[in-house]
């Protein structure tokens, strides 16, 4: 892909900024039939079943997982500081309301078996569902966690396997 070149999952550096402070656009769906992204700020990266693994949250009111259900690919892909306006947008406005494409100004781009990725992307990483689960509230050890959740709205645990990184030239 132009613009980009392939790394091996292992040089990542960073994971907790590129995820918690960088955050990141979750996406679903394919271009040739509809998709949708949403921000997010939660999320996990490393080794499981001998496989490179990312794991993605995404709560079960959010338009995005209707997608993330729906296919068994995803993209997660990360940016400069410079596109914070458009990761926030993206985090604070619905697909179901808007274009978020449109607003931002992002430019989806096909990826193989039809990921989104997205051309602005400093690091896209093109996974496949292997495993998803819910969070629920007898899981939780420290109850204090259940701030997060005033709504009782878990997010859903999609355990992906990291198929294929792409890093900006």
């Amino acid at each position: 892909m132009e613009g980009f070149r392939e790394i091996n999952a292992t040089e990542i550096e960073n994971v907790q900024k590129l995820i918690g402070s960088d955050w990141m656009l979750i996406t679903a769906g394919s271009m040739k039939e509809s998709f949708n992204t949403m921000t997010a700020s939660w999320g996990c990266m490393g080794v499981l079943w001998n496989k490179n693994v990312a794991i993605a949250y995404v709560r079960p009111q959010r338009f995005t997982y209707l997608f993330t259900e729906a296919n068994p690919l995803m993209t997660l892909c990360f940016f400069e500081d410079d596109k914070k306006d458009a990761l926030r947008f993206c985090g604070t406005h619905s697909g179901r309301d808007c274009d978020k494409i449109k607003e931002t100004g992002l430019t989806p781009v096909e990826y193989e078996d039809g990921a989104v990725i997205f051309a602005e992307a400093k690091l896209a990483l093109i996974c496949r569902k292997l495993y998803v689960s819910d969070i629920k509230e007898e899981g939780f050890l420290d109850k204090s966690l259940l701030s997060n959740y005033p709504q009782n709205d878990y997010h859903r645990q999609y355990i992906c396997e990291i198929i294929k990184v792409l890093k900006k030239d």
